[in-house]
């Protein structure tokens, strides 16, 4: 798959190696500590390879618990969403280069991404331009003061991330298959808020299937309460894989 990617880009629609869904599914470790993340980890024994890291446990369990993910053999997404002024969001973004995680979130604002950009350096360090969050709908955008559709602006900050100089965005199901031709097929799309056919969307106001997320065109999907809230998160994850494999094979 390693060949695959650099060949024809990561984010490409076309392949010259099969997607295996373990490796693009990103289980959401939004748990209060390290020692529930290892229990949730054996649980489901190795059917994944790629977890994200949120303000939860970063917040409950720091740096370390990047580490002992690591040396666990995952590949990790932290998802800390920085914003700040220029040079705190730079020299953040050095800290997080350092540590060997795969993806880092920074909000979809020029100044921001520029100085992630210039933190990652050289490093092998993929910047995610967060757009809107999943949980946001028009009402909460005019909220804000925001005349924009989500589309819109979703849109917008993509193409500026994509300018900039960003990997790619994380953005909802409902997006992804707007973005895709705008951004073109090496640009990630990453998407939270993915839920099972029949289960509940919590709190998320823009919420899609595994299968409606893939087919259109997004490479990652974060799933978390879906698993870790279920009687048996081995077998939730099993179902879920085989419904992403299928919806990968369908569009390769």
């Amino acid at each position: 798959m390693e060949a695959s990617r650099q060949q024809v880009g990561e984010g490409g629609l076309q392949r010259l190696a099969k997607i295996q869904a373990r490796d693009r599914l990103i289980l959401a470790l939004d748990i209060p500590s390290a020692q529930d993340a290892e229990r949730l980890l054996d649980a489901i024994q190795g059917q994944i390879s790629f977890v994200k890291v949120g303000l939860e446990l970063y917040t409950a369990a720091g740096p370390d618990v990047v580490q002992r993910l690591l040396k666990r053999g995952m590949r990790v997404f932290l998802d800390l969403k920085f914003l700040d002024i220029e040079e705190t969001v730079r020299r953040a973004t050095e800290r997080v280069a350092a540590m060997g995680v795969e993806l880092l979130t920074v909000h979809a604002n020029r100044k921001a991404l520029a100085s992630a950009v210039k933190g990652r350096g050289a490093s092998s360090l993929k910047l995610l331009a967060v757009t809107v969050l999943t949980n946001f709908d028009s009402h909460d955008l005019k909220d804000m003061g925001i005349q924009h559709t989500v589309q819109e602006l979703v849109t917008a900050r993509a193409l500026l991330a994509s300018e900039i100089g960003c990997d790619g965005v994380v953005a909802s199901g409902e997006e992804a298959g707007v973005l895709r031709p705008k951004v073109g097929p090496r640009f990630l799309i990453v998407t939270p808020g993915v839920r099972p056919a029949g289960r509940g969307v919590d709190d998320h106001a823009r919420a899609t299937t595994p299968t409606h997320t893939i087919s259109a065109g997004a490479d990652y999907l974060v799933i978390g309460r879906p698993i870790r809230e279920a009687t048996d998160p081995g077998a939730a994850t099993a179902a879920i894989l085989s419904e992403m494999q299928a919806a990968f094979d369908a569009r390769t």
